[in-house]
Parts: C-alpha cells; structure tokens; sequence
C-alpha cells in the first residue's frame, strides 16, 4: 500500500535536528517516523507529509524532499503554507486551510501517486485529513497524541479569561479540529485502554465520539528503536557520548561519589514532568543519597542548575524550585543536570549507567500518557520507578506481574520507597531490569506498532465506512472559509466549558 502520514508541526528531516529542543519536537516526531520507517520495512511506501520552513535558524527543513538514508520507500513531503519562517503549532490553524490543504490535493494530481489511505497525528494533522477526505474520499485514521480538553482544564477557564486564552493557545479551533477528527475518522488509535476512555471520553468531546463503541478505537501501543536503545546496542559516538556523562559527573559530582549508581531522569523540564517530586523524594531518603546519585538529563541546557540564561520561563521556575531544595537538604555534589543530545547519546548514556548494579529511570510526571520514555530506558537495561498515572499503569502491569515499579507521583514519600527498592536491592534491581527489558521485547517494538495500523489501515481501505459513526459532525464555517467563522468556534467553545463535568 501506499500510506500518507499528515504531521505539519513535525518537520521531520534526515538527522532528527532540533529533537526536544522546541515544545513542538517532542516524541510525537519519533513516534511518525518509526511507524513509518516500520511500515517501509514491511514492504509499503510512506509519504511523511509536513509544512516547508524556509528560514535561516531552520535549514534543514527548506527542501521541499527529504528521506533517511537507512531506509527505501519513505520520503519526507514539505509543502508550504503561510509565512517561509518557522511558526509555533497554534499559528498554523489559517494556513493549513488556505494552503496546505490544496497543495495537499495538488501534490496528490501531479507528483503522485495518490495515497490508499491517511494516518493523521494531532487536531491539525486531523483537521487536514478530515478536509481531505471530504474532498477525495481516501479514508484516514486519527491519532491524537493528547488532547486539547485536558490542557485547557489546566488552565481553569472562566467565561471571563475564556478569549484572553484563546487568543494565545487557540483553544476554540483546536476543540473543534479534534472533535471533527475523532468523528470523521475511519477509526482513532490510541496507545492505551486508558488513554481511550479517559482523554476521548471528556465532557468537551460528548457528541463527537462514544468511547464505549469498539468500532471506533484501536488500541496500538508505540514501541521502542532496538537499533537504538537495545542493550546490545552501539553508535559511531558511543565512546564520546559515555565520556561526556563521566565529563559532568566530575564536573557536578564530589569525587567521592562520581562511580555511584544513578537514578536518572530525562524529559524536558516542565511541571507537569514533576521533577520536584523526584527531588524531594532523594532529599528525603538518606538511604538513598549513600548508595547513589540523582542525575537530571536536560536535552539542551548545558548547565541549567548554574546558569538558566538560555531556559524558558517555565524551565527557569522549576529550576528554582531544584535549587531551593538542594540547598535546603545540603545535596550538593549529589545532584547532577546536564544537556544529553539526540537518542543515539541518550541510549549511550542509559547503557554506561545500566552497568552499575543500582541504576534505575525514574519517571514522576503527574500524568503521562503513554511513557516511552522508560521503556526506551528499559530496553537499555535500566530498571524503571515510574508514574502510576496514565500509560505505564498498563504497559509496567499486568495480571499481576509487575514490570516496573509504579508510584504516586504526588506523593514523594512513596516514590522514595519506589527508589529505594530497587537501588536498595540487588536481588530486585537484576529482576526488574530483566523483566522490564523483556516486556518491552515482547510487546513494545515498532514492528508492533506498524502491523497493529496495517491491519486498521487494510481493513478501512476494503470498507472506509464500516467503523464510522453513522452521524457526522458538519464542518464548522472557519473550517471551509478561514475568512470566517471564528465567532463561531469561539462560541462553540463557550458552550462547551459551560457543560457539567467540564473544568
């Protein structure tokens, strides 16, 4: 088959630049490449479709072709819309429907060949499959990644601070874009049971999809790179990535302590990330602080407990926090943060820690969706205390076997004594990292990934129609006239936060 994949924040290129280093490179960037690169290797043909940036901070993206050189069949398609320079995803809503939708349809007339089917990712790669497909008919699956609702609960809206948050975050189009995408798609692919029924079933999409209709979800967790994060694993850098950590480690550990284990932690540092907890929960455990070190992997940020010139506002508030409790608890030369770049370091990294008995990942966002992250850890040999809340509640467990440690992420207390079992004790530090890493060999591969949206994607294209509901959203006016409408869906949106159950 040939597949289309709509991803117009991704700009996706052949050396993953620019990885973590914006909100909008996150893992939804992995995610789209890895199915596609798995689809490829299954013996289709992949279109990664995205937005053209043609701006001098952003070079890589200027070519309107792309491909990876490690494999055939998939190409990178970047089309423009709106202004050539770089824009955030909240801008893009306008230019995706005066220009990206019809260069769409015009790349699919003269460059060919016309898809068999579209994997869309996110509200606006939605919307654009939603336009599409009322214009071709070529069936597309949704994947949402998170929604709009869940975000902008945390931002406790009032009719009164409604239009001051739309104005920034575009809230009123992004409801909308996903409530037309989860109703309009052949079916929506979630990563998890959980994800399924409590991101889709909020009050703000009532009416637009039923989450106890099986005929609309599948069920398609996403995998691991074992080219990349496998235990067995190596890259060109791997020498210079595992000296780099031992570099920092001297630089920010006493010497004392730099051949310690470590408990490591690596995502972007934002609050609902919940580094804070981890901190405390170290600060807490003098057990813990004896037998190892708590190291902070921080994607770009050289040196972001000494110097947070380059950090966000938000990265420089939780920072603050770190630092007031380091200093509070005397956790000096105990606490080490520095910038690991690109996976093929970060799995290089995971692999030289994994090799002192006592090592493990720690992951306490207040809620994660699905958690790659620790299973990439996990297929590198590191064993996992991880959130109870969300995705790893069912990858890490279960009919009763535990793959990882769960812990309530509010609670530091109980993460301490998730850390300290494993870091504690031998015995279950070598059976957690065995079972966590074979958890991950069975059932959290790419190839996974890619037969679980084969068999969705063979079955919509012999019968578009048969997971459908029977009743469609119609297409709000700004959806068909950007000119229009956006009374409209702001509107709409107004309704929509004054519904009972809704934040």
């Amino acid at each position: 088959m040939h597949i289309a994949f709509l991803n117009p924040q991704g700009n996706f290129d052949a050396k993953d630049s620019y990885w973590t280093e914006h909100p909008d490179f996150g893992g939804q960037l992995v995610y789209v490449k890895q199915v596609a690169l798995a689809m490829a290797a299954l013996g289709h043909t992949v279109d990664i479709i995205t937005r053209q940036i043609v701006d001098p901070k952003w070079p890589e993206f200027a070519t309107p072709f792309d491909r990876y050189p490690e494999v055939e069949h998939v190409r990178i398609v970047r089309l423009p819309a709106g202004p050539p320079e770089f824009l955030r995803k909240e801008l893009l809503w306008e230019h995706l429907v005066r220009e990206w939708v019809p260069r769409i349809l015009e790349f699919f007339r003269t460059k060919g060949p016309r898809p068999d089917a579209i994997t869309t990712h996110y509200g606006d790669g939605g919307l654009c499959g939603v336009l599409l497909e009322a214009e071709t008919g070529i069936p597309f699956t949704f994947t949402g990644h998170s929604l709009g609702a869940q975000k902008l609960d945390k931002l406790h809206p009032t009719q009164e601070t409604l239009a001051g948050i739309d104005a920034q975050y575009f809230f009123s189009r992004r409801l909308a874009a996903e409530r037309l995408s989860m109703n309009r798609s052949a079916v929506n692919i979630t990563s998890t049971r959980q994800e399924r029924f409590e991101q889709y079933g909020h009050p703000a999409y009532h009416g637009a999809v039923t989450v106890d209709d099986e005929r609309r979800f599948a069920v398609i967790p996403p995998g691991v790179n074992l080219m990349t994060f496998g235990k067995e694993a190596r890259y060109v850098g791997e020498v210079v990535a595992q000296a780099h950590v031992r570099a920092m480690f001297a630089r920010d550990l006493a010497e004392g302590r730099r051949e310690l284990p470590a408990i490591i932690a690596s995502s972007r540092l934002d609050p609902k990330k919940n580094h804070l907890a981890l901190v405390q929960a170290f600060a807490q455990s003098p057990a813990l602080q004896a037998a190892a070190n708590l190291v902070i992997f921080t994607g770009a940020l050289d040196d972001p407990l000494r110097d947070d010139a380059n950090c966000s506002p938000g990265e420089r508030a939780v920072l603050a926090d770190i630092r007031k409790v380091i200093a509070e608890h005397n956790l000096g030369g105990k606490v080490s943060a520095f910038a690991v770049q690109g996976q093929p370091a970060l799995a290089a990294s995971y692999r030289l820690l994994a090799q002192r008995p006592g090592s493990v990942f720690a992951l306490t966002a207040l809620y994660e969706p699905f958690g790659l992250a620790p299973l990439e850890a996990a297929a590198a040999g590191l064993p996992l205390v991880v959130t109870r809340n969300g995705g790893p509640s069912e990858s890490l467990f279960e009919a009763g076997i535990e793959y990882g440690v769960l812990v309530d992420p509010a609670d530091p207390t109980d993460i301490a004594r998730g850390l300290e079992r494993l870091v504690l004790d031998a015995a279950a530090w070598e059976q957690f990292a065995r079972l966590g890493r074979q958890r991950v060999l069975d059932r959290y591969t790419w190839e996974r990934t890619a037969e679980g949206y084969l068999r969705v994607i063979e079955e919509i294209v012999a019968d578009p129609g048969a997971r459908r509901p029977a009743e469609l959203l119609p297409l709000p006016a700004h959806f068909c006239n950007p000119d229009e409408g956006d009374e409209e869906l702001l509107a709409a949106l107004r309704e929509l936060i004054a519904a009972p159950g809704v934040a």
